[in-house]
Order: structure tokens, then sequence, then C-alpha cells
């Protein structure tokens, strides 16, 4: 860790991040699956408790198997990931485990204990338990998932907004000063309400897409319309909650990683009363020549709505792509660095570091060993700099951030309208106008526009994800550890070749998964 430019091959490097970015998108299939279910089987089994009715508990038996094939294919890829911490990123494990390790350690004792307890009393306990204990382990297992989703969201956050920490030039780790500051940092809340909130746009959209080809197919109409009307109504609280919520995370972005968000804009120079890009000719497949065109070709924004969104202010600045490069002066005066100047001081850091571990080791007096130290405090903060070879490094793809970023709100825009249209539909709100309608009498093709939905949201719920981790790119953790002095030192051929073998094995459980999901929907409620 104390060499400027650590001696790992490219191919490691690339390979590692692929095999993570495998794993991750491949986890996060199944992960806002089962956390939308959970809300609906939960309500479900709270309509059998409130009514006494056969019918509600035959639902809530039918969406609770569904939850539990996804359930099982979730926590499989969930344990990989944990492990490619120790595997793949050595260094990183070593440099911020003490504080990394904490969240994923509370997520696998605690959520993870209440899930797999509570998930069996509501698989085998009807019969054997109270109504109303049974309900509460419905929501109980629910509630574990959402809990085990905090935790993974916390080290997450940590990781875009590190806090809570300081290092410690003895052990040469940074380790945790403040677990408060950990657990309950604004970035951490805000990323959680947005990615639970609308991980129950899946769940909603997936309970309506098998409704849907009930109605298609003329059988379990009374499930499918009591269904539906759940759904539409969660999956609109949700649309919206995730509307509001994004627009929380944005200012938290803004404030913590105006990189991420100068990209997500193709912001290439800023300025007070900025526009929100509506659309732009950003070439998808290759990085734009931000230092020498004042902004991207055909661009359509919405005045002021991105100085707004940024800092609650239609006249607030907004730093561009090239002011995040070359320094500026921020509206209380405030000068920030420019990324040469950043390099510089990170050097600064790793070669005070050093020499206070060489002259502590030949036993140095105490005056040298503060002085160095004082060096390394004074430039701690841009330690991660020091890795950075070119400043040109520290700007993530625009071209994925801009697109996937529109992707996602786009979509998201989209669902709103579905939700909010399927809610009157089903509920015949208003009466007058919706009175004529039958759900279960549409074309077709109605069924099937709900049916496309599902493939849409998780599109729209991998671009979240896309832009969270591509944003912060080239970072590991925020302004501290790039990826590439975060990796293991293990050779290339050994990471390809687990990366094949997460490929196969994913996709075939992926394969079964969705199989299994297909025999158990033909089959119906029946089969329980």
């Amino acid at each position: 860790m104390q060499n400027i430019i650590l001696n790992i091959d490219a191919g490691t490097i690339d390979w590692s991040r692929a095999q993570f970015a495998l794993t991750a998108i491949y986890h996060w299939i199944f992960v806002p699956l089962t956390l939308g279910l959970a809300v609906i089987m939960g309500i479900v089994e709270t309509c059998y408790y409130r009514t006494k009715k056969r019918f509600w508990k035959d639902t809530a038996k039918f969406w609770q198997k569904l939850f539990g094939i996804n359930f099982a294919m979730g926590v499989a890829t969930g344990i990989i990931l944990e492990f490619e911490f120790g595997t793949n990123w050595s260094n990183y494990s070593w440099f911020v485990g003490d504080i990394f390790g904490a969240p994923l350690a509370i997520e696998g004792i605690l959520a993870f204990f209440m899930e797999s307890t509570f998930v069996a009393v509501m698989y085998f306990g009807w019969k054997k338990v109270s109504p109303g204990f049974h309900l509460a382990s419905t929501w109980l297992t629910g509630l574990g998932a959402t809990i085990s989703a905090w935790w993974i969201l916390v080290a997450n956050a940590w990781m875009q907004n590190p806090v809570g920490c300081a290092f410690n030039p003895d052990t040469m780790r940074h380790e945790m000063v403040d677990f408060m500051a950990v657990a309950f940092s604004p970035f951490a809340i805000g990323k959680f309400f947005h990615t639970v909130i609308s991980s129950w746009i899946v769940g909603a959209v997936f309970v309506i897409a098998v409704s849907c080809w009930y109605l298609m197919k003329k059988r379990e109409q009374k499930l499918a319309v009591e269904s539906i009307k759940i759904a539409s109504l969660v999956g609109l609280f949700a649309a919206l909650g995730a509307a509001f919520t994004g627009h929380i995370s944005g200012q938290q972005v803004a404030k913590c990683q105006p990189m991420k968000l100068a990209t997500m804009e193709a912001l290439y120079n800023g300025g007070t009363e900025q526009g929100l890009t509506a659309i732009a000719l950003i070439n998808p497949f290759s990085q734009p020549d931000y230092e020498h065109e004042k902004e991207p070709a055909l661009k359509i924004d919405l005045p002021f709505a991105l100085s707004i969104m940024a800092t609650n202010s239609p006249h607030g600045y907004v730093p561009g792509i090239n002011d995040l490069l070359n320094g500026f002066t921020r509206p209380d005066g405030t000068q920030e660095p420019s990324v040469e100047e950043k390099m510089e001081r990170g050097r600064m850091a790793i070669q005070a570091l050093a020499s206070y571990r060489r002259s502590k080791a030949e036993g140095a007096p105490k005056d040298v060993l503060n002085s160095q130290l004082s060096i390394l405090n004074a430039n701690m903060a841009y330690f991660g700099y020091g890795y950075i070879r070119d400043r040109n490094e520290v700007v993530p793809s625009i071209p994925v951030n801009f697109w996937a970023f529109r992707i996602m709100v786009g979509l998201g825009c989209l669902f709103i309208l579905f939700f909010a249209a399927l809610a009157a539909s089903s509920w015949k709100f208003p009466k007058k106008l919706m009175s004529s309608r039958d759900i279960t009498a549409l074309p077709s093709w109605h069924y099937w526009l709900a049916i496309i939905m599902v493939p849409l949201a998780y599109i729209a719920s991998e671009s979240g994800w896309l832009v969270a981790e591509f944003g912060r790119q080239p970072w590991t953790i925020q302004d501290m550890l790039p990826t590439w002095a975060a990796v293991s030192d293990l050779h290339s051929s050994s990471v390809i070749t687990t990366f094949i073998i997460f490929l196969v094995l994913f996709t075939t459980m992926l394969a079964v998964e969705i199989s299994i999901l297909l025999k158990q929907i033909k089959k119906g409620p029946g089969a329980n």
C-alpha cells in the first residue's frame, strides 16, 4: 500500500471488476423481487387474518411459494458476493475491513438469522401456530430481508461517502471511530429508502404480470383481480416514493460525489442556474471531449432544474467536470483544489506514511515521527489521489452514467403512469369514468403490456446500480482508494477461470429459477 503505483497486472484488475459486477448484477436480479413480494404477501395474509376467508389464505400461500423460490437464489448469490471481498479485493479488505466488516457481520448475524427463522414458520407453521403468530412471522420475514438490505446498503454507502473512521498509521488500516455515523449517515439513509422502495416496484410489476397472464388465460380470475388491486397501489406508492427519495439521493450525490452528478448530466462546465438535461446527443460508445466542448450537442434541458435538484435553489452553483478537474471557488468563498494538486498532496501523504513507518522501525526520535505524522494528517484527505496517474482517470464513463440515469428516470415516470392507470381501472376510480371498465375482459394486448413491464422494471433497477457504481469510478472508496489499489495480487488467468465458472453457475441458477417459477405459476394456487 505504500507503493505509489502498485505492481498488479491490469488484466487482474479488469477481470476482478468484471467478476464482481457479474455477481452483483445477478444478485440484484433476485433481491428486489424478494423485497417487493414480501410487502404484497404480507398485505394479502393480513387480509386473510382480518376476514378469515379461505381465498385470502390460498392467495397468500401462492405468493409465498413464489417468494421462497426467489429468496433461496438470492441467498446463494449474496454469499458468493461477500466472499469475493476476501478473494479478489484483499487490499481493500485489509485497508478498511475493520469498518466494512461490521455492517456485513451484523447483517449476517441479525438479519439473516431473523429471515431464516421466520421463513420456516411462514412455510411450515400454518397448522402449528396461531394465525396472529403466523402473520407476524410473514411480516418479520419481509422485515428481516429489509434489515438485511439496510446493512448491505450501509456498507455500500460508506464506500460512496466514508465517514466515522480514522486512519491508524501503525496498523496501516482505517478504523471505525463512530459507529452511529457509519450506520446512520445521511447518504446511507437516502440510499436505503430509495433502493428498497424502488424494489417494491419490481415486486408489484411481477404480481401484476402473473395476474394478467391468468386473466389472459381466463383462469384464477379472483386471485388475479384482487392481487392487481393490491399490487397497483403498492406500485403507485413505490413509484412516487422512488421519485421523492431519488431527489434526496441526488442531493447527497451533489454534496459528496459532484463528479458523479456532473457525468450523469454530461455537465462539462458548471455554474449557477443550471438546467437538468432532458436529452442530448451523447455517443454511447465513447467518452466525449469534455475538455474542449462547451456542452453536448442537441442538448435540451429543463431550466433551473439541476440547480434546484442539487442545491434547493434555482440560482445554486453546480460544478461541471472541468471545474472539478481544474479547481473552483465555492459559493462560500472556499477553494476546491485542482485534481493535480490533490494528486500531489496524495503522494505527499503516501511518502509521509512510508517515512513514518521506516523511521519508527529504526527507532527515530519522537519529534521526527510527529513531523512525519503532521504531513500525513495534513494531506490524508487526498491519500487516494496519490495512486492516480492521470487526472482524467477521475472522470467516470459519461455515456454509461448519462444514459443509465435517463433510462432509470424515464422508466420510473412510465411506472407512475402505469400503476396510476391500473389502480384507477382495478378500483374503478373515479367511478363515473371507470364503471364500464372490466379488467377481466380487456383485449389481450393490455395483458401483454403488463407482462412486458417485468423486464423494464429490472432494466430500471439495474440502471440505478450502474449509475451508483460506475459513477464513483475510479474509486473503490470515494477519494480514498482507487480500484487498482484495492484488488488482490492474483494472476489474471485465475480470475478469468472463476469468472467463467460464476457466469455458467449464475446463468444456470437464473434459468432454474425462471423454470421453477413458470411451473408454479402454471400450476396456480390450486397446487398448494
